[in-house]
């Protein structure tokens, strides 16, 4: 059973289809990249399965439960946590404070408190500057606060929404080594919502792509190529489909 199932997904804002039929499935611990143009409807998809909008069709299960439609809070209990785009931190709140914001929907605060050490020695700039305001920091910065406020909520899918967005090359390849530590010792499954496929084939891991609100290519990124893409990112031929052999 599949970590995280999308069915035939349809989300509309209005008279505008912004998904249409989606499905898609990750698998516990994979990274899946979702990527496409502007207006692909990628950062819809993030949004209806963390209940932020409700699908007009279709169905969403995590861990084989239906959470489709469900509010956002409820979701996050069942082991979803979303970084949003724009990284969003609270930039009068410290750092500290800002990550305890993500313990909200945690009981057991000792556990809490255990995984808070573990971020502060995964980011030690974290842990260096926890008493300063969070609207300090560089967007490099606030990009690793928000990831490690979503670590916070102690999730098995994390779901990340541009991460690379407005850094400069080298941070951005810091955050996605960061990722992949994080997975690996946290053993995490990662849906990354990225525009470049280029980082995501340097990543590796699954890749779906989004273009009008519909898959037009999936597939294994070792077995996909920068011709492929461009011809799928673009609409040059019609919908195609890599998968490992």
């Amino acid at each position: 059973m599949s970590l995280l199932a999308v069915e035939n997904l349809v989300v509309r804002y209005g008279q505008l289809t912004a998904l249409r039929g989606v499905s898609l499935h990750v698998e516990e611990g994979e990274t899946l990249f979702v990527t496409g143009p502007n207006g692909a409807g990628k950062s819809t998809l993030l949004k209806a399965i963390a209940g932020v909008v409700r699908p007009a069709e279709g169905r969403i299960r995590l861990a084989g439960a239906d959470i489709t439609g469900n509010a956002p809070e409820t979701t996050a209990r069942l082991g979803f946590s979303m970084v949003p785009e724009g990284r969003q931190v609270f930039p009068e709140l410290t750092i500290e404070e800002n990550l305890w914001l993500g313990v909200g929907i945690r009981r057991n605060r000792a556990a809490a408190a255990a995984d808070l050490d573990h971020i502060y020695a995964v980011f030690p700039m974290l842990r260096e500057r926890r008493h300063a305001a969070a609207g300090i920091l560089s967007g490099g910065q606030q990009q690793m606060l928000v990831i490690a406020r979503a670590l916070m909520t102690a999730p098995r899918l994390v779901a990340i929404d541009e991460p690379s967005l407005g850094l400069a090359p080298k941070i951005i390849d810091q955050v996605y080594e960061l990722l992949m530590r994080l997975r690996a010792e946290r053993q995490l499954t990662l849906l990354i919502v990225e525009q470049s496929s280029t980082r995501a084939l340097m990543t590796g891991g699954r890749l779906v792509l989004l273009r009008s609100g519909q898959i037009v290519l999936e597939g294994a990124c070792d077995a996909l190529d920068g011709a492929t893409l461009e011809r799928a990112y673009f609409g040059y031929d019609g919908p195609a489909e890599v998968t490992a052999s």
